[in-house]
Order: structure tokens, then C-alpha cells, then sequence
């Protein structure tokens, strides 16, 4: 027999549970835990989505795939939650993982990938560490976009103040050049963008700094269902122990931490690819062999 339902606890009136004005008591359930918090009026899935790796991330394998529910008083259980839903009254949601693993876990391929490309400006030049080897791999990776068809976005962070991209790398063909001043990638502009490329499922990520702006782009970009790939040969940070921690911590929730040649001969994947010379001519040189190596 089916266990009945929780009740959600009576709440008073304009929040409750120390909600302030403004905010939505919700009930966040996950496996056997059920932890009440709130969230901003008009909250929609992805808002949702953030509250529950706060609450649960160190829980939720990001190795599945999941089903976000909300708990419908008229059918008496769990549905699926509603296409354009917002959080406008008390609620209870639920995070369901999915039985089927996620077999294609690491698989790049040309038609389903974007690369991002963060805030390689010129102010970072002197405080990056090894900048000109991220700068090295960084040009050759957008080259390898350019020549697969694979659509680059690109921000620069506060550049009034710190610059635009570097000269060395050439940003002919690119989908989007974006300022911002939020640390990640993930502005409305990058979203519609996304939306307008069909079956994208992965990011190939690099730039600085690792621990800031491609950490935060990174657990984004993962909270919204999108398989990151970093490319630890093209990122770095003013600070070596920052850059290896935020490496490791990215990995440990599933992002791939990887290498530019790696991302490069797997989108090609066959010899026989049309465009492997092309990409074989890139990789001949390899990679800076830098202080980043040991800093991984």
C-alpha cells in the first residue's frame, strides 16, 4: 500500500518560515528529504532547479538526468511539472531522477555543441598565470570552430574597464560577442542564443578565470540540463590553488574536465572525417606544455 502523502504544514500568511516579503514558501523534496525554503514570486523551473542543487547538491548524482514535479491537489499526487510554470502560491515540488543512466556521458559531436569562449581580455594579461599559453589555446580551439561549423559565443567581462579581447585571438565568425558584468556566461542574450540552435546538448568552456567566471558559467550551464566540457589547457587563474580547486570541484559533480586536442579530434572522430587534415594541421604543434600541467 502506498504511503499517503505528506501534508504541507500550514504556513502563515505573506511568506512564512521567515520568508520575506516578496518570496514563496516552497517544499523542496528529494528522495526521502523533504526541506522547506522559499523563492522569489513568479520562481520558474530554472529558479527551481538552483534550489535544489543548493539544497541537495551533494546528494543529486549529475551523472542522470531528472523530472522536476509539482505536487497537484486536484489528481492527489505528483505530476509533471506544467510547460511556463511560475511559482505564484505555496507549493511542493519534487526532483525525480530518471532510471536510465546517461550512456552518452562525454560525447562531443559538431551538430549538438557550442563553445564559450570567457572574458580573454587584455587588462588579465599580466595577472592570469601562463595567459599566453591559454591565449595559444584558446586561438586554436576557435579555429577548430570555425572550420567544423560550430558556434562560438563569446563574453567580455566589464570591458570599459578591463578591455576587450585579445588581439591574438580572432574573433571572425563568431555567433555572439556579449559585455556583462554578472561573473557567468549565462545572460538572457546567451540563453536566446541557445535557444535558437537546434539540439544543443554541450559546451566546450575555457577562458579565466577557472574559479570565478568559468566555475559559476560551468554549474549554470550543468543546473539546465547541458553537458559541460572544460578545457583545462586553456583556462587558468591568478591563483594556481584557486584554478586546481575549482578543477576539482567541477569534476566531482560531473563536468569533463578535458584537453583542447581531445575536444578537437573528438568532434572529428574518424580519420576519414572531411575536415581531420584541417584539424590534424592544428594539433601538429601541441599544446604549451606550462606550469599548468602540474596545477590540473
Amino acid at each position: 500500500m502506498a504511503a499517503a502523502e505528506p501534508a504541507v504544514p500550514a504556513l502563515p500568511s505573506g511568506g512564512g518560515l521567515g520568508a520575506p516579503s516578496g518570496t514563496v514558501p516552497v517544499l523542496f523534496c528529494f528522495s526521502v528529504f523533504a526541506r522547506p525554503s522559499a523563492v522569489p514570486h513568479g520562481a520558474g523551473y530554472e529558479l527551481l532547479i538552483q534550489k535544489f542543487l543548493s539544497l541537495y547538491g551533494d546528494q543529486i548524482d549529475m551523472h542522470r538526468k531528472f523530472v522536476v514535479q509539482l505536487f497537484a491537489e486536484e489528481w492527489g499526487q505528483y505530476v509533471d511539472l506544467p510547460k511556463g510554470f511560475t511559482v505564484s502560491e505555496r507549493c511542493k515540488v519534487r526532483l525525480v531522477p530518471l532510471q536510465i543512466q546517461l550512456t552518452t556521458l562525454g560525447n562531443l559531436t559538431p551538430s549538438s555543441t557550442v563553445f564559450f569562449c570567457c572574458d580573454m581580455q587584455e587588462r588579465f594579461r599580466p595577472a592570469i598565470k601562463y595567459f599566453g599559453d591559454i591565449i595559444s589555446v584558446g586561438q586554436r580551439l576557435l579555429q577548430g570552430a570555425r572550420i567544423l561549423g560550430i558556434p562560438v559565443i563569446v563574453t567580455e567581462q566589464y570591458p570599459k574597464g578591463l578591455g576587450s579581447t585579445v588581439q591574438e585571438i580572432d574573433l571572425a565568425g563568431v555567433k555572439l560577442v556579449l559585455p556583462k558584468t554578472k561573473f557567468s556566461m549565462v545572460l538572457p542574450e546567451v540563453e536566446a542564443a541557445l535557444a535558437e540552435i537546434p539540439g544543443v546538448r554541450s559546451v566546450v568552456l575555457f577562458g579565466v578565470e577557472t574559479h570565478v567566471c568559468i566555475q559559476q558559467t560551468a554549474l549554470e550551464l550543468v543546473g539546465r540540463g547541458i553537458e559541460v566540457h572544460i578545457v583545462a589547457d586553456a583556462t587558468s587563474s591568478r591563483s594556481m590553488m584557486d584554478r586546481m580547486f575549482a578543477l576539482e570541484r567541477l569534476a566531482r559533480t560531473g563536468i569533463i574536465v578535458t584537453t583542447s586536442e581531445a575536444v578537437l579530434l573528438q568532434l572529428v572522430a574518424d580519420k576519414d572525417h572531411p575536415k581531420f587534415k584541417e584539424i590534424q594541421n592544428l594539433i601538429k604543434a601541441s599544446a604549451p606544455e606550462s606550469g599548468l600541467l602540474s596545477k590540473v
